[in-house]
């Protein structure tokens, strides 16, 4: 998208587009922070509202949701003058910052768990710690507080500062593990699980925090035979449908049932610490990746409705139409 100077601040008013757009992001709002009291201390969500489970505390979800909805209502009354393209690329900002802290917090993490696991393997703690430090350095309930946690403060950090994406970089980091391996295995015959586990945990996080990027830039392989030929405000139409019933909806299953309750796919892992099969001689990362799928999902409904904005805009013809090069039809 065009650079915020280059967006008009200021339009003809659509607030029933934008309502919906901030309403959608307040009740995704609503529901992560629902999602870490469930997490923490065992209270109700939506789904457990639904399911009729929710018991006396019935009312908290319903109101973190009216909370949350009603605060994003305010700011579009407040604002009603407001562009949808000056909305999109606020949302568009916020999520760019959101995945760049993402990618420096799997660099930093991908990085540092494998020094560690390499240093537990070869018993490198031995002498240096206490027997009690060395003990700890092979529970994912020690590493992850005491190390994963501060990098993730250290990665937010510095997404603040730097605004590259960096995905090229991962993706280098990438190819440069895979050497490693082939050059390690090959020609020293020497292999440990945790170098196929640094290559997956990078490799998962190219994929899945690019997504919401490669969708921003039409990046997306879009099989339409007849797209291509559709004026600019038929496609904004075409967009604003398709990012609801197909881009929000799907992201939205996934929040829903990966997020669903203190046992679920999502939230078990994490809240565990999870580790693979390969224990200690691994990277303690697992649980990092099953939130991968979280930060996937939400990257992606964040995107969509910024998406939406701007295809509105395109629908209604209003000017400052970004003009992107897709990948293919």
């Amino acid at each position: 998208m065009a650079h915020m100077s280059e967006v008009a601040r200021k339009g003809e008013p659509a607030i029933a587009a934008r309502i919906f757009g901030w309403g959608m992001l307040g009740f995704l709002a609503a529901f992560l922070i629902n999602n870490v009291l469930t997490v923490a201390w065992g209270l109700p969500n939506l789904p457990d509202v639904l399911a009729g489970d929710a018991g006396a505390m019935l009312w908290l979800p319903l109101l973190l949701c009216a909370v949350c909805i009603a605060l994003a209502v305010g700011y579009v009354m407040r604002t009603p003058d407001t562009s949808l393209r000056w909305d999109a690329m606020r949302i568009h900002g916020f999520n760019a910052f959101l995945i760049r802290a993402c990618f420096w917090i799997v660099l930093l993490t991908g990085v540092a768990d494998a020094s560690l696991a390499l240093a537990r393997v070869e018993g490198f703690y031995t002498g240096l710690f206490s027997e009690e430090v060395v003990r700890d350095m092979t529970r994912a309930q020690y590493i992850g507080p005491m190390l994963h946690v501060p990098l993730m403060v250290v990665g937010v950090l510095v997404a603040l500062w730097h605004r590259g994406l960096g995905f090229h970089w991962l993706a280098l980091l990438i190819v440069v593990a895979e050497l490693g391996i082939v050059i390690s295995r090959f020609v020293f015959s020497y292999e440990q699980a945790l170098m196929g586990d640094l290559v997956r945990y990078w490799y998962a996080a190219l994929f899945l925090f690019a997504s919401a990027h490669t969708l921003f830039a039409d990046g997306h392989v879009r099989v339409d035979v007849f797209y291509a030929g559709f004026r600019n405000t038929k496609k904004g139409f075409v967009n604003a449908w398709g990012s609801i019933l197909l881009g929000m909806a799907t992201a939205w299953v996934i929040i829903w049932i990966g997020l669903g309750g203190k046992q679920s796919i999502i939230n078990s892992p994490v809240a565990n610490f999870e580790i693979t099969q390969s224990g200690s001689t691994g990277m303690f990362i697992k649980y990092q990746m099953a939130a991968f799928l979280a930060i996937f999902a939400i990257t992606m409904l964040i995107q969509f409705v910024s998406y939406f904005l701007e295809s509105m805009a395109d629908k209604r013809d209003e000017p400052g139409h970004r003009e992107v090069t897709p990948t293919g039809h």
